[in-house]
């Protein structure tokens, strides 16, 4: 039997950065992507894709960033990866920084754009198979925290954060994909990642959903 090839594509919610800390990481065992392949167990593969600082299309102008324009790695990721039964695609949170100054309606629109329709659009190299697509809302913003204040890094980002729950689910039921709200998940200290709990909630979460999808 062929193992379930899941692809994770995130930004640094997916890689498991620790709120509050200096680019610290979860460890395997503690992030959401290493959790959901363990509570999966043999007959999958969970694929880590999760990259600090990814955008959906925005270039980050800051020393040392370059890379992080999410639609840009997104078919090479996608054919490297190649055969894929689901991608896993949590994004959004990075643009809705101050600097790139974009409302929820037009982030949901480049989701739709660049990425729903990418993902279910790429046939496999190998066979004819196009992946499935779970939408993941990204967490819920605290932009009263020290951290999103600083350089005014995420002003008006909690509410925009919140319309993205509304918005994305839409998307997700107008082109038949799975879609997870972001109401459970928390964020710690810096207001932008999750904590602990939510990395295991996470994947418990879409440990349900993907064994429904394969039962």
């Amino acid at each position: 039997m062929e193992k379930i090839r899941i692809l994770c594509y995130g930004d640094s919610n997916t890689w498991g950065y620790i709120s509050g800390s200096d680019h610290q990481r979860y460890n395997v065992n503690e992030r959401w992507t290493g959790i959901l392949s363990e509570l999966l167990r043999d007959n999958f593969v969970v694929i880590e894709e999760g990259l600090n600082s990814r955008t959906l299309i925005s270039f980050d102008r800051r020393v040392g960033k370059e890379g992080k324009n999410g639609y840009e790695y997104l078919i090479p990721c996608l054919d490297s990866h190649d055969p894929l039964d689901l991608v896993i695609l949590m994004l959004g949170t990075n643009e809705l920084k101050y600097v790139y100054n974009k409302s929820a309606e037009q982030i949901g629109s480049i989701l739709e754009k660049y990425f729903v329709k990418t993902i279910l659009n790429r046939k496999s190299q190998i066979s004819d198979k196009y992946p499935k697509l779970l939408v993941v809302a990204p967490p819920v913003i605290n932009e009263s925290t020290d951290y999103c204040k600083n350089g005014d890094k995420y002003l008006m980002a909690t509410q925009k954060s919140k319309d993205l729950n509304v918005i994305y689910k839409k998307i997700a039921q107008e082109y038949n994909c799975y879609f997870l709200d972001n109401h459970l998940l928390e964020v710690g200290i810096d207001g932008v990642h999750l904590t602990k709990g939510s990395h295991k909630l996470l994947a418990e979460l879409l440990n349900n959903m993907i064994k429904d999808i394969y039962n």
